[in-house]
């Protein structure tokens, strides 16, 4: 098997265990625990474990492989699944995962069928629509939605959800987890349900948390991008005293020669049916990185040299290399985003180099 040195992605454990060991504590002091969200790294045994070691009790991925994949390896914890399932899917569910998160009836009374069919109980999280308006029930609609569930063997509720910054940008604020808080209380009032989670939200609720004198009955929250980046992300500051470099990606110089800036000819579109444009920078030292759409989300890089990525395609991305002096084989480093983080560690052509110190 070809083992390549480039392009790849450099996985500094050390960074990842610091920052989710002091993010434990900083939500921990307001009594929230947290799940580890696995998918923005395709599930890698090596960070799951490295996750449960600085004190997260609870696994959640979106994808049914990336949770085989972790309990292939051994990992033992409890596996959320954190995309509502597909009734395709319903059996791997059952056999993959401990928790599910939930907003169809026809996709829980499945569950209820396979669950009694295994004589086992299946834990759900149901989620509410709150405004972000991706996943969620409509919480006029939650008593009647909730009384069919109840009548369900094989299914448990063991909590509520809500979403928040990722579909629509709304921001998880005071109002908004009071009102959430609110929901629970009725809930467990109306229908004498103890709910485990409340789960208000992900990285985006680290504003929220820093500001309120009272998180009320939010107890959890999903976080991925504070844990891997460092950062919150309604407006990707940085959070004090945490790594924003733990992951970064190399690739290498495959061509450098100086050649217009501007292409020539008659113009179409190009590979992904775009008419291109481009600034006249007269004659420019372009060099060429042997990596491209295929393999990550190019304008989620950003590079630690004094360079310019003009544009890419499938698997080449060109530079100005402006005064670098670059030459042929030289390798390029990148901090990443949230989407080129996802690409990389999804993309089987980039090599996953762990790194183990700071």
């Amino acid at each position: 098997m070809i083992q390549p040195v480039t392009p790849r992605i450099e996985i500094n454990l050390a960074k990842v265990a610091y920052n989710a060991a002091k993010l434990v504590e900083l939500y921990g002091s307001k009594h929230i625990g947290l799940m580890g969200v696995t998918k923005t790294v395709c599930g890698a045994p090596e960070i799951a474990t490295v996750l449960l070691e600085q004190g997260i009790h609870m696994l959640a991925d979106s994808k049914l492989l990336n949770l085989q994949k972790m309990r292939d390896a051994g990992i033992k914890t409890n596996f959320v699944l954190l995309r509502s399932p597909a009734l395709s899917e319903v059996e791997a569910v059952i056999t993959h995962a401990d928790i599910s998160i939930n907003t169809e009836l026809a996709v829980i009374y499945k569950l209820s069928e396979v669950a009694l069919s295994k004589d086992i109980v299946h834990k759900i999280i149901l989620m509410i629509e709150m405004g972000d308006l991706r996943e969620g029930i409509m919480p006029e609609n939650l008593d009647g939605f909730i009384q069919k569930v109840l009548n369900l063997a094989g299914i448990k509720i063991v909590g509520i959800g809500v979403n928040f910054a990722c579909f629509g940008g709304v921001k998880p604020n005071e109002q908004k987890m009071k009102d959430l808080s609110t929901l629970a209380n009725d809930i467990e009032t109306k229908f004498s349900l103890a709910l485990c989670y409340v789960s208000g939200g992900n990285s985006a609720n680290y504003n929220w948390f820093m500001t309120t004198d009272d998180v009320g009955r939010v107890n959890n929250l999903r976080l991925g991008e504070s844990i891997y980046l460092g950062r919150e992300t309604l407006n990707r500051m940085a959070i004090p005293e945490l790594y924003t470099d733990a992951f970064t990606f190399v690739t290498e110089v495959i061509e450098l020669k100086v050649k217009p800036s501007v292409p020539y000819g008659e113009i179409g579109q190009n590979a992904f049916g775009i008419f291109p444009e481009f600034e006249d920078r007269g004659q420019m030292t372009r060099a060429i990185l042997g990596v491209g759409n295929q393999d990550v989300l190019v304008t989620g890089l950003q590079p630690l040299l004094d360079i310019d990525i003009i544009g890419s395609s499938s698997d080449h991305t060109v530079i100005d290399a402006k005064e670098n002096n670059l030459e042929v084989g030289d390798e390029v480093t990148f901090t990443l985003n949230y989407g080129a983080l996802l690409s990389l560690m999804t993309s089987p052509y980039v090599y996953k180099q762990y790194i183990d110190t700071i």
